[in-house]
């Protein structure tokens, strides 16, 4: 059966949510939000039932982003990978967002933009590809953006995606570093460290509505319902806290909606 591909228009401009798989998180979630109060956990199990399962761990979606326009097509992400990538140690893989690109009608050689939210192995799976000749782009004709405060701290984040990741598409000639917002063929980057040095989000204004593509801005309802909580996994709480709440805030009139990696539903308005 092929992947439902839920998709959301803003003004001229399409975003579709591709699933790559899903499952459990790998430590107690209590463990990952260790300040959440019980009426906070409830609250959230109310917003996003799907989150929790039947034995109380926290269920993950692993999701990417395609936004389409007049101008270009991007993607947001790669996803967990296939079941050689860099998150096979902890990560539901082999991922299946090659067949969820395929049910959206993407062909990968027609993306001329990936956005890498940032450099944890569920965000980078199918970046990059092992084959016969080595690694490659699996987006082959598209520029790679991340930001250089992330690369500057990749051996801090993880060292081995130099060789896996950021060098093959160096090689490629397909690796752009930006610092701080930048514009898109469809919508924008924006700058939103945290989570880690150089967390990046994707931002789409269109006939009078927003769009924010999070990356993991947040990564549970509970940050959501209350963008003051952290998260045991960001390197520097107080910039994520910032960082959320200047996205999350309510421009008068027009109306924003969340495309989420994690949450259980792909598209929130907020």
């Amino acid at each position: 059966m092929a992947p439902l591909v839920p998709r959301l228009r803003i003004g001229s401009t399409e975003i579709i949510a591709l699933a790559d798989g899903e499952g459990p998180f790998f430590a107690p979630r209590a463990e990952a939000f260790p300040g959440a109060t019980a009426a906070q956990w409830a609250e959230a199990d109310r917003y996003d039932p799907g989150s929790v399962d039947a034995e109380g761990r926290w269920w993950l979606r692993f999701r990417a982003f395609a936004i389409r326009g007049d101008r270009g097509l991007t993607v947001v992400d790669a996803g967990i990978g296939p079941a050689d990538g860099p998150a096979a140690s902890w990560a539901p893989v082999p991922g299946v967002l090659p067949a969820s690109l395929a049910a959206a009608g993407i062909d990968p050689a027609e993306v001329d933009t990936v956005v890498l939210t940032h450099l944890h192995t569920d965000h980078v799976g199918w970046a990059v590809v092992a084959g016969d000749a080595g690694h490659r782009p699996y987006f082959p004709n598209a520029a790679y953006l991340l930001q250089r405060a992330e690369f500057d701290a990749l051996d801090a984040l993880n060292p081995q995606l130099r060789e896996t990741l950021t060098d093959p598409l160096a090689a490629a000639g397909r690796l752009r570093l930006l610092d701080g917002d930048a514009p898109l063929r469809t919508g924008r980057v924006v700058a939103t460290p945290g989570h880690t040095p150089g967390h990046q989000s994707v931002l789409v204004e269109d006939g009078g509505e927003r769009a924010l593509v999070t990356g993991d801005l947040l990564v549970h309802a509970l940050q959501l319902l209350d963008p003051e909580l952290p998260y045991a996994h960001e390197t520097d709480p107080d910039a994520a806290r910032r960082s959320r709440h200047r996205m999350l805030a309510r421009t008068p009139g027009t109306p924003l909606h969340l495309a989420t990696p994690h949450l259980t539903q792909p598209f929130l308005p907020v």
